[in-house]
């Protein structure tokens, strides 16, 4: 006690400011989150990818009942159509082949030496039953994708098709 006022002064304070408190809290909830985000690519880093060429999945050896998009191109003299409008055909990057069994209605687009992209289950090494195909919707077009792995697989011939060329767009005006 001081003589003079009857009071102790206050005694220093030794936790943390207000601004100390609320910094800390900020920082530990931005690593909350940022360790959050991490988790979530790491378990989506396979599924990010938009389909799997044949070579692919033979290469990172996926197990049967895996769901998953195969693309590439359907092979030459491939296509077998069944009763009940079942079709077998393959689809190949030039270096891999796959049959793929598909019950439905094939796009109008739909033939053999096109881009396609199936959706379906990998049944077994080399056999895939896809539950949609998707096929090139013009003439002057093939998914980016799809033309980016024919590339890299040296199977591309540049004539042929526009790598992701917007259908949408009107052509020039003809003079």
């Amino acid at each position: 006690m001081t003589a003079q006022t009857g009071f102790s002064p206050a005694p220093p304070r030794k936790g943390m400011t207000r601004k100390q408190r609320r910094m800390t809290m900020i920082a530990s909830a931005g690593a909350v989150l940022a360790l959050s985000a991490g988790l979530v690519a790491y378990a989506l880093r396979d599924s990010i990818v938009f389909f799997y060429g044949p070579t692919e999945i033979v290469e990172k050896g996926l197990t049967p009942g895996t769901r998953l998009r195969l693309g590439g191109l359907v092979g030459e003299g491939s296509v077998v159509r069944s009763p009940g409008q079942k079709v077998s055909f393959t689809i190949t990057d030039a270096k891999t082949t796959v049959t793929v069994n598909y019950t439905g209605l094939l796009p109008d687009l739909f033939r053999e030496g096109q881009g396609v992209v199936t959706e379906g289950v990998l049944e077994a090494p080399g056999r895939f039953r896809a539950d949609s195909v998707l096929a090139k919707h013009d003439e002057n077009y093939m998914p980016r994708e799809v033309a980016d792995a024919l590339k890299k697989q040296g199977h591309w011939q540049p004539g042929d098709a526009k790598a992701g060329a917007d259908a949408a767009t009107p052509a020039a005006p003809a003079k």
